[in-house]
């Protein structure tokens, strides 16, 4: 059984960083694509970033760019979401989910496992 738990998620002010980790067990993480979704109150669920499984190809949505970096420890099954110049509207469950495929997936309905989530508010 894949389980995934993410930690790090907290209260910041706009302008603060977060920094999320995602463990993963129970499946090999080191070929396993990795993203991170996040889902505000009344939103549908969005991608933040994915990593293909060896970090040679990343994505990141328009709205994170520049401000969020995903990385991944291999040797540590850990994922991480790394965010900065944080701002209100990045308020949010935050997910990461877990893709068998061996390419960089970005689509919801491509990854198989998922997190329960971390709550992330930003403050204006």
């Amino acid at each position: 059984q894949v389980q995934l738990v993410e930690s790090g998620g907290g209260f910041v002010q706009a302008g603060g960083s977060l920094r999320l980790s995602c463990a993963a067990s129970g499946h090999t993480f080191s070929i396993s694509g990795m993203g991170w979704f996040r889902q505000a109150p009344g939103k549908e669920r969005e991608i933040v970033a994915s990593i293909r499984w060896d970090g040679a190809r990343v994505y990141y949505a328009d709205s994170v760019k520049g401000r969020f970096t995903i990385s991944r420890d291999n040797s540590k099954n850990t994922v991480y979401l790394q965010m900065n110049t944080l701002k209100p509207e990045d308020t949010a469950v935050y997910y990461c989910a877990l893709d068998r495929s061996f390419g960089l997936s970005v689509s919801a309905d491509m990854f198989d496992y998922w997190g329960q989530g971390t709550q992330v508010t930003v403050s204006s």
